[in-house]
């Protein structure tokens, strides 16, 4: 049985813009892997079995789209073990249907090709095709149009999941965004910070925020603020002590994790 990692994933900045013909909304966003993960296990089977997570659907509809483009029966048995927290920001459910895919292509007779995969992967959500790349990108239009960038990768994550906070669907939290005005001047701030390296000088979250970035940048991160649609917060710190010290302190305000970038 072969297997993959399957990292979580933060928007060090999500720029949202006005609803495209597709009904997604246009978006700037910064995508960046870490090292908190699932695990995917999967080899060939008589029937498509997924064990270990009995809320996956996406992982389901992967294969079963793999399955389709290839000409193959969808017969796979699948393993998840799951340590990213569901709906909460962190692209767990994107991550794992991501290296359900790889591991499934890597058996078939005849594999699709890197462009048809990552096609493939579009049409499944706009976090999906960012787990088939190396690195941090840079992601617009529906997300999706991805951009390699080089960002600094030496500091350290703290998740802060609070307790009690959860969020409607992603797709609900971006149906009631009404802040479409200025999109252009937004992502021209982000496209700077980028090009700049400049982690800190990312312009806020559209779709979230919390109180608690500002506590933990009165803790020592660099920058601070709420995940994709949330409601995970995260911090970035330059050292690690730095971080421990912002998760004893915040500790009881939720679920916390100690993390760094991963490629």
């Amino acid at each position: 049985m072969n297997e993959l990692l399957a990292p979580a994933k933060l928007n060090l900045a999500l720029v949202v813009g006005p609803t495209r013909p597709d009904g997604r909304h246009e978006v700037a966003t910064v995508l960046q892997r870490i090292s908190l993960a699932d695990r995917i296990r999967l080899e060939p089977g008589n029937e498509l079995d997924i064990e270990g997570f009995a809320e996956d659907t996406l992982v389901r509809r992967a294969l079963e789209a793999l399955a389709e483009a290839a000409g193959a029966e969808p017969a796979w048995h699948v393993e998840i073990d799951k340590q990213i927290p569901v709906a909460a920001g962190l692209g767990g459910g994107s991550s794992d249907a991501g290296a359900a895919l790889r591991l499934a292509n890597e058996t078939l007779p005849r594999p699709l090709d890197d462009e048809a995969l990552l096609e493939l992967a579009a049409q499944l959500g706009a976090d999906v095709p960012f787990f088939l790349t190396a690195g941090p990108q840079l992601g617009e239009g529906d997300g999706t149009a991805l951009k390699p960038l080089s960002l600094p990768q030496d500091y350290w994550v703290l998740l802060l999941l609070p307790h009690g906070e959860e969020k409607a669907s992603t797709a609900v939290v971006y149906d009631a965004f009404g802040g479409e005005d200025g999109f252009d001047e937004r992502r021209a701030v982000l496209l700077r910070a980028v090009a700049l390296n400049d982690l800190a000088a990312f312009p806020h979250n559209d779709l979230a925020s919390s109180p608690l970035a500002d506590k933990l940048l009165s803790l020592g991160a660099f920058r601070a603020d709420v995940s994709g649609a949330g409601p995970v917060v995260y911090g970035l710190f330059a050292e690690q002590a730095e971080a421990l010290t912002a998760h004893a302190v915040l500790g009881d305000r939720g679920k916390a994790w100690i993390a760094t970038p991963a490629w």
